[in-house]
């Protein structure tokens, strides 16, 4: 299992983050390597991810929801993974914290993704936030 955090402060209270964050089915609008993501009801998703050159498909739940503080979730199907985004008041706004976690089956696979995870999930994490950070 690998954990991967990142964080930015965003220049807008939390309420606004949150606002954005928990619309999750627009996350696909957020980053160049999440195709797209399916809402399917009862605060779950599927999401389609094309990263390393392959494309991952999963289902996520919606694990904890506390505005404007917390947004948690964990997969359901397809590749484990479970995730949070943190956010506190900070002087120049909001400090949003990601930390996610997930584990391959397959370990030629997994050693694979996890040399690229860390600046792939880095990379997807800072286009959503500074996306957010535009629309806001």
């Amino acid at each position: 299992m690998a954990t991967i955090e990142h964080s930015a402060i965003l220049n807008a209270p939390p309420e606004r983050v949150f606002a954005l964050l928990e619309r999750v089915e627009d996350f696909a609008d957020y980053s160049d390597l999440i195709e797209k993501i399916e809402p399917l009801g009862d605060g779950r998703y599927r999401w389609h991810v094309l990263a390393v050159g392959m494309n991952w498909a999963f289902d996520v739940a919606i694990t904890e929801k506390r505005a404007p503080e917390v947004l948690a979730w964990e997969s359901v199907e397809g590749v484990y993974n479970q995730g949070c985004y943190r956010l506190r008041p900070v002087e120049a706004g909001t400090e949003v914290m990601l930390t996610l976690t997930y584990t391959l089956r397959n370990r030629l696979v997994e050693k694979a993704v996890n040399k690229a995870a860390k600046p792939l999930v880095n990379k997807v994490s800072g286009q959503i936030l500074e996306r957010v950070q535009a629309r806001l």
